[in-house]
Formats: structure tokens, sequence, C-alpha cells
């Protein structure tokens, strides 16, 4: 396996070296030392030096996460400006510090940015995830006319969190806009136990089993990106059988 991996790796690498037009003593390289021929031209001449430092920050970030965070503080400190604020709210979110995320947002919300769209969804993300219910539909209020408010991820928890709240109507209302074919499947597994929960059984039903219709007509790239859920759902329509 390991052999036709390096033969695959030069075969690339001879060919793109050949319709590129790059300096032919590359592909004497790439035959005789197989291996550090082959990584020495990808790095030469196929990878672009933005794709090499966007690996070597994920790599940092993965090692030492708290790194991004500091950095961003630094940025913000030098030049307090609303793309450096939300950038380092984003990351406060991504690391799960909430109340950091929380105070960054709502500081970002201020004059011409009163109103961003963006910032107001992620601060809804954030109250929710601190499950501070009222702070949800607070948020969730201000962008409801927003056309981008509708079957976004911040209308999603809007509909979960008006259940928590009691208002089971409007929460299935929200849900229900998310109910469309081969798509937004995390979405509608979520409204079909939203039914199960309300007793709606049979409801409940029908959307696993449009689903798993949906999965046997799927091309096989999306099915493998769906696998996981399709295990689910297929799981949780078999324990309603």
């Amino acid at each position: 396996m390991y052999y036709y991996a390096i033969i695959a790796l030069q075969a690339f690498c001879v060919y793109h070296c050949y319709t590129k037009r790059n300096n032919y003593y590359w592909i004497f390289a790439i035959i005789f030392l197989p291996v550090v021929g082959s990584i020495l031209y990808l790095f030469t001449n196929v990878f672009q030096k933005r794709d090499i430092e966007k690996v070597q920050e994920s790599l940092v970030t993965a090692i030492n996460p708290s790194k991004k965070i500091t950095d961003l503080e630094k940025k913000l400190k030098f030049s307090e400006t609303f793309e450096n604020r939300v950038a380092l709210a984003d990351a406060y979110l991504e690391e799960r510090l909430y109340p950091e995320a929380i105070s960054h947002y709502e500081s970002s919300l201020k004059d011409v940015f009163s109103k961003d769209f963006y910032v107001i969804s992620k601060l809804l993300e954030a109250h929710y995830l601190s499950a501070n219910q009222e702070e949800v539909v607070v948020c969730a209020e201000k962008i409801l006319d927003n056309p981008k408010f509708r079957k976004s991820k911040a209308s999603f928890l809007y509909a979960l969190t008006l259940e928590k709240l009691g208002n089971i109507k409007a929460a299935e209302e929200v849900l229900r806009t998310f109910d469309a074919p081969y798509s937004n499947f995390s979405e509608r597994l979520e409204l079909a136990r939203f039914l199960e929960r309300q007793g709606k059984l049979e409801d409940a039903k029908e959307l696993y089993q449009e689903m798993v219709s949906e999965f046997e007509n799927m091309s096989k790239p999306n099915f493998r990106q769906n696998r996981h859920l399709i295990k689910i759902i297929r799981e949780e329509l078999q324990a309603l059988q």
C-alpha cells in the first residue's frame, strides 16, 4: 500500500511539473529521490505560501489553543476596531469562554454596528450555550425581521429555547422552516425529536421515514458526508416501530 502511494505521488508530481512547464530537473529529483524529491516539489511548486501558513497556524492553535486568544487580545489592544473585537469574541466562543465572548459581542454592538446581524446571532448562540434563555429571546427579537435569520443557526437555537420556555407552538413553527427535502438533516432530526417529545409520534415517524427515503436516493458523496446522521436517524426510526 505504501509503495503504491509513493508511485501515485510521483506520478502526480511529474504530471504537474510537465503541464506547468517547471524546470525539468525536478523530474529527475522526483524519480530518483521518490519521497524527498516529491515532497520538496510539492512545497516548492504546488503549495502556495498562504496554504502553508494556514497549516502552520492550525497546528499551533491545536497545540496551544490559548495562543490564538492571546494574539487576538494583543491585536485588539493595539487597534480597537470592530473587526478585531468580534474576532476575539469568536475565539472566546470557540474555546467555550462564554462570559468573555458575550462581553465582547455586546461591546461591539454600538454606533453603526448596533444592529449587526452576525454579532447579534453569535451573541444569541453564546447566551444559548450559557443557558441564558431570556437573553436568547431578546437577541432573536432584534433580528427576527432580517431575511438572514430564517433557517439560520440562530433561528434554530431560538426554536429550541422557545420549547424550553414552554412556547411549544412557536417553537414548532420555527423548527418547521428547516423541513426541506435533501437538506438540514441535523435540524430535521431535532424536529422529529421535538415531535416525539410533544407526543406527536406519527408525525415524528413520518419525518424519520422521509429522511430515510431521501438517504436511499442520495449521491454517494452526500451519503458519506451524512453517514453519522443517517445511522442515528435509522436507529431512532427503528425505536418508534
